[in-house]
């Protein structure tokens, strides 16, 4: 049941991200083309002549055909950090999740396994429900009276198995962000080369040198690299975010479950005195 969920999860993502790819560079083709490329940008009224003075989008739309491809792969950084962040905040419930782990251990600590569950149900999210479920199994393994080190390791097992379930998701398009990081400096690079050979190329069969025109053609070309590198930066900036949060929520339940394996050696400890 467990593997079927995970499955069908992994399905609907792997859709959800292959619809947001092809929307992204097609919206971005759009934008190059309609919006940047508008002739009120130009000199003579068409996207053929040279860019107004300080018009940027006309400078931009001059870097050539993969400029739709950078602005896609940049929208592809934005829309997936969006999405990330949603379902990253949803995992850590609906409250603050450092008042709730506070009132959680101290509820632990205190033998309030109840309260604790109760806290567990109020916050909701994955950070809670991996919890609740090593909550669940210390109450019936103190029925059971299982000594410590069964009790831990049966504990730490239901802990292992509920966070499996919760955290994947978390980690789901995180890959895609971590490849936008190289690829965007690498698809930048790729439109500055191909800029630079037809700048050269333009230049070589007009016979004379025209400096003019040589810089203008470079600097079309630079601008990929510029777009390419602050595609690969916001990717980079929000990766780490994420993988920081990630990382947090993971210390979160691991620290809940050491207190709870705790609190049941002390349990046993006072029984056998």
């Amino acid at each position: 049941m467990a593997n079927a969920k995970k499955q069908s999860s992994s399905n609907g993502g792997s859709i959800f991200s292959g619809i947001v790819i092809v929307l992204c560079i097609f919206i971005g083709f759009l934008i190059w083309k309609f919006v940047m490329g508008d002739g009120s940008n130009f000199e003579g009224g068409t996207n053929e002549g040279h860019p107004l003075p300080g018009n940027y989008l006309a400078m931009v739309y001059k870097g050539g055909p993969i400029v739709p491809v950078l602005m896609g792969l940049l929208l592809m950084v934005v829309v997936f950090s969006i999405e990330r962040f949603m379902v990253i905040s949803k995992a850590a419930g609906k409250g603050n999740l450092d008042t709730f782990m506070n009132n959680v251990q101290g509820s632990i600590k205190s033998g309030d396994i109840d309260s604790a569950i109760a806290a567990c149900d109020k916050q909701q999210g994955s950070v809670a429900n991996a919890i609740k479920a090593a909550l669940v199994k210390y109450q019936e393994v103190k029925k059971e009276g299982l000594n410590s080190e069964e009790a831990s390791e049966t504990i730490h097992k239901e802990i292992e198995e509920a966070t499996s379930l919760e955290m994947p998701m978390l980690e789901k398009n995180l890959t895609i962000l971590s490849t936008l990081v190289s690829l965007g400096t690498l698809a930048g690079l790729l439109g500055t080369v191909t800029g630079m050979i037809k700048a050269f190329g333009a230049l070589a069969t007009a016979g004379t040198p025209d400096q003019a025109l040589l810089a203008n053609g470079i600097s079309e070309a630079l601008i990929n690299t510029a777009t390419g590198i602050s595609t690969s930066a916001l990717a980079i900036i929000t990766y780490n975010l994420f993988t920081s949060k990630i990382d947090t929520l993971t210390y979160s339940i691991d620290e809940a479950g050491s207190t709870i394996v705790n609190t049941y050696r002390k349990f046993r400890g006072a029984a056998r005195n």
